[in-house]
């Protein structure tokens, strides 16, 4: 077990339904990290952008993209994560890849599908909730609009970190920011949201704020928010999230129930 986890979260703009370049570009910008790192962190569907095109960019459990996290991950020596869009089973699904360093990988398909956009016309929603265990740590997986929604999220099985990966829009930043800290707060865990820049093919802007919150809702990032293309590095400790439930224990009175 690690009593501490390094961080990398690329805040990057997407070449529009474009996987080979934004490959290209990832690759690069992973060669671009300079500090010891155990998790490198992609937005969501990094390879193609926020796209509902899914009948032609999506790709297999065995394709191009989820092949390059395998090779990245080993050649980095370190897990990575992003989600994507998937075809299986005569589906599209919105899976976010957590890809360990010795090519083996778990996934989560995103649960809440963003109806403005009509997700739900284009994809199946993931059903089944998905906690990793990496290096001794609990990280729950989630995507995006996943974030509105605090019963999906709800700390029941003690886990370490919240993870978002997103395409989250410029007009409603507000509410990404303040519910990313919601959700570490009233989780007693990390909380690291992965947010995209730029403007997509349909003309909606990005400004970033990707952001990683601790137990009590502080931000773990030196600077916070940024809103250009940047490399962002944080570090988990452990050891703070064990002595803060130890001293507020409000876990203990959470409400028991059951999703259906």
């Amino acid at each position: 077990m690690k009593e501490t986890l390094n961080i990398a979260l690329i805040q990057s703009d997407l070449a529009w339904e474009n996987p080979v370049q934004n490959r290209l570009m990832f690759t690069q910008k992973i060669e671009e990290i300079s500090q010891k790192t155990d998790l490198i962190i992609l937005p969501e569907m990094f390879n193609t952008g926020f796209t509902m095109n899914a009948a032609e960019v999506a790709e297999t459990m065995d394709g191009d993209t989820v092949k390059w996290l395998g090779k990245m991950a080993k050649e980095k020596h370190c897990a990575i994560a992003g989600s994507m869009i998937v075809k299986e089973g005569g589906s599209y699904y919105n899976r976010l890849i957590f890809m360990f360093p010795n090519g083996v990988c778990q996934s989560y398909d995103k649960h809440q599908l963003f109806t403005l956009a009509k997700e739900q016309e284009v994809f199946t929603a993931g059903q089944e909730e998905v906690i990793i265990e990496y290096e001794g740590w609990k990280i729950k997986l989630q995507v995006c609009y996943d974030l509105r929604f605090p019963v999906w999220a709800r700390n029941t099985s003690e886990y370490d970190v919240l993870l978002y990966v997103a395409s989250w829009p410029k007009p409603r930043i507000n509410a990404w920011d303040t519910l990313l800290q919601a959700r570490a707060i009233e989780n007693m865990c990390y909380c690291i949201g992965v947010n995209r820049v730029g403007i997509d093919g349909k003309g909606y802007e990005y400004n970033g704020h990707t952001g990683v919150y601790d137990v009590l809702g502080n931000s773990v990032l030196e600077e916070n928010p940024i809103e250009e293309e940047a490399i962002l590095y944080a570090m988990l400790d452990k050891s703070h999230i064990i002595e803060t439930r130890e001293k507020l224990p409000f876990l203990d009175d959470r409400d028991q129930f059951t999703l259906l």
